[in-house]
């Protein structure tokens, strides 16, 4: 409670959480017998039952979009380490709070970098302008970025968050075009071969991918495996880096649910496994 800040509002609401806390301990414990790769503890969702996680921070929305083209890199020779951040290409990690609306925030997060990388200032661009505007989507019920980037196309960009303020739930559009701190042409879908995932992120930009986070919740440190983690995607996030020479080698992916949670806001998966369906759906803004 002092930890993540948490409160209740009386003894039985108290009791009914504490309950739930210790089911939760009593899984970690046994997940972390388990792992050999994934370390887990204590988070901020942990007062939850998985049910509650899934519903207040994961998207309920229908199949993914296919992609009908996939962009590659041929005759690439990628590094055998690389990390977006380490070049100032990635902004602070952000929290969606109770609202399913990772989907904005992992186009937004491609969206800020894609700028950056094309010659101009890092922007702080708002979510909730996706979360609000976009009617291909459906707010914090969940979306998907390639829809969130052709919405930014259609609309003629993207506005600042000081512009655009995030609130974490539905709210009608407010969208100003003297707001506006980018503009995209549209989205790249990525080849779903990691090799090319590899090559194209090293060369690009650091990519929105979506996955299934349902496992996530209790997350602290280290490499989560492929087999520690299903394939409904239900969560979106920012590819931004990767460590090909390390056991197991790990793609290193920038949530959007604080700092106080992973490490330091970030989680390792398993690289050339597609772990959590992490190659299923990756995509890039272009200017």
């Amino acid at each position: 409670m002092n930890e993540h800040g948490k409160s209740y509002d009386n003894d039985d609401v108290f009791l009914h959480r504490f309950n739930i806390f210790r089911e939760n301990l009593k899984r970690i414990e046994q997940w972390n017998a388990e792992s050999t790769g994934a370390v887990y503890g204590v988070t901020q969702f942990s007062d939850l039952t998985p049910q509650e996680f899934k519903s207040l921070y994961l998207m309920n929305v229908t199949r993914p979009p296919n992609a009908t083209t996939y962009l590659t890199f041929p005759g690439v020779e990628a590094p055998t380490t690389f990390d977006w951040r380490t070049k100032g290409a990635v902004t602070n990690v952000k929290n969606q709070g109770q609202c399913g609306s990772c989907w904005a925030f992992s186009a937004t997060s491609n969206i800020e970098s894609v700028v950056k990388l094309g010659g101009q200032s890092m922007p702080i661009l708002g979510p909730q302008q996706m979360v609000d505007c976009d009617k291909d989507c459906y707010g914090c019920q969940g979306g998907w970025p390639s829809k969130a980037f052709n919405y930014v196309a259609k609309a003629g960009g993207q506005d600042t968050e000081s512009a655009y303020p995030y609130t974490g739930r539905d709210g009608s559009c407010k969208f100003k075009t003297q707001g506006i701190g980018a503009k995209i042409k549209g989205y790249h879908s990525i080849s779903r071969d990691e090799k090319q995932m590899q090559a194209g992120l090293s060369t690009t930009a650091p990519f929105s991918i979506c996955v299934d986070a349902s496992q996530w919740s209790h997350y602290k440190s280290g490499v989560m495996r492929s087999n520690q983690c299903g394939r409904g995607i239900d969560h979106c996030v920012q590819l931004v880096g990767y460590d090909s020479t390390a056991n197991p080698p790990y793609w290193m992916v920038r949530n959007s649910w604080g700092t106080g949670w992973g490490v330091s806001g970030y989680i390792y998966l398993e690289m050339f496994k597609d772990t959590c369906a992490m190659a299923e759906q990756v995509t890039t803004a272009y200017l």
